[in-house]
């Protein structure tokens, strides 16, 4: 991913650098029916009263509501941009369904504009598709993992992660966390296939 450099103007500027965001859908506003406003609490309860304090200010937000369920079965969706979220350090993927509906997903590294991805029991394991631990072949990377089926997913969502299938006993799949721990998880839980994009978001 291109990374901008810049130039030593003065000592805070030095060894700087930032993303350069080309990889992104270019003058894209995000998906209205995909978006809520998230209130500004400045540390205060519900009574207004601060309890935490020195918060407050920043840059006004919407919320992308993202897909982690991703139990849109069966039905194949277009990639129709690739998008920023100030909400998460991962980008997101605006997806076009056959069947009209609209929904983001968390873009995985490899998913460009015009590709396909569905989810569901027995689909192509390819990058973007969402399928059961128990249908994905061991060895793979998956991300947005659920702990409880239907739940959603909960792990590997941050950019640059990834989970590894090692291997299924029973009813349970092992799998190799980004922190290298090994965790059992219930093969009915569902994961997207291949690792989160915007490793270098840092």
């Amino acid at each position: 991913m291109p990374v901008k450099v810049y130039k030593p103007t003065s000592a805070g500027r030095r060894n700087s650098s930032v993303l350069d965001f080309s990889h992104l859908t270019k003058g894209k506003r995000p998906e209205k029916s995909l978006v809520e406003r998230l209130p500004n609490r400045a540390g205060r309860n519900a009574h207004g009263h601060i309890t935490s304090r020195f918060r407050g200010g920043g840059a006004r937000k919407l919320y992308r509501k993202i897909d982690f369920r991703r139990n849109k079965d069966g039905v194949p969706g277009k990639v129709a941009a690739i998008e920023y979220d100030p909400n998460r350090t991962s980008d997101i993927a605006l997806l076009h369904y056959a069947d009209g509906e609209k929904r983001y997903i968390l873009a995985p590294k490899g998913l460009v504009v015009g590709m396909k991805v569905v989810s569901g029991d027995q689909v192509e394991p390819e990058v973007g598709n969402s399928m059961p631990l128990s249908s994905i072949p061991t060895g793979l990377q998956v991300h947005n993992v659920e702990l409880k089926p239907g739940r959603g997913g909960q792990i590997a969502r941050a950019a640059g992660t990834n989970c590894q299938l090692l291997a299924r006993e029973g009813k349970y799949a092992t799998l190799v966390m980004p922190s290298g721990e090994t965790r059992k998880v219930e093969a009915a839980c569902r994961a997207t296939i291949g690792e989160i994009g915007n490793k270098d978001w840092q």
